[in-house]
């Protein structure tokens, strides 16, 4: 796991620790040892840490105009045992709101497990962004079927091109467009 770093080739367009408007303003990488890990497997350093041991985050940009995010995840994301979701919504997302972010991109990839709480943070969430909308991009089926089991699959969007979207050779604003396109189809 030490090897998968956050998706980098935005960095041209966005830095999360150089957004003033961001919750990870002014974190400082550690680029010489690996300073996180899940479990007993290291995570590189370049992860950023919210408050949960099993699930690590990177803020891949932020367009405050369009009013988006993208963001990619990492880990185990536990909401029966450490409660992943409320320090996700409370430490970061409530940030991003407050700036006028009302649509994510959750991509999740390298998301292994989902393990289910209630659905309460989430509700939140889903209300808390009257006009906007959460969307899941490539997460493991399995973990899907997890989302899916748990009914959060009502205030997070996953399936069809979402599932098998390819991303890394666009730009932020085409990866935008392409999943509201998709969650547009799905409205009408």
């Amino acid at each position: 796991m030490h090897e998968i770093e956050p998706f980098y080739r935005w960095r041209d367009d966005y830095v999360a620790s150089e957004d003033e408007l961001s919750p990870f303003y002014g974190t400082e990488y550690n680029e010489f040892e690996f300073d996180k890990q899940i479990y007993n497997f290291l995570l590189h350093p370049q992860w950023d840490y919210f408050g949960s041991n099993t699930l690590y985050l990177k803020i891949l940009f932020a367009d405050y105009d369009h009013q988006y995010a993208i963001i990619e995840m990492i880990g185990e994301w536990n909401d029966a045992i450490n409660n992943d979701i409320m320090l996700l919504k409370r430490e970061v997302i409530e940030l991003m709101i407050a700036q006028g972010i009302n649509k994510f991109i959750l991509i999740g990839e390298n998301i292994l497990n989902f393990h289910a709480s209630d659905d309460c943070y989430y509700e939140e969430w889903f209300q808390e962004i009257e006009d906007g909308w959460i969307a899941g991009l490539n997460f493991r089926h399995h973990v899907i079927d997890e989302f899916k089991n748990s009914n959060i699959d009502y205030f997070i969007n996953f399936g069809g091109h979402l599932d098998e979207m390819s991303w890394r050779n666009h730009k932020p604003i085409q990866v935008f467009r392409a999943v509201e396109e998709q969650l547009t189809k799905r409205l009408y």
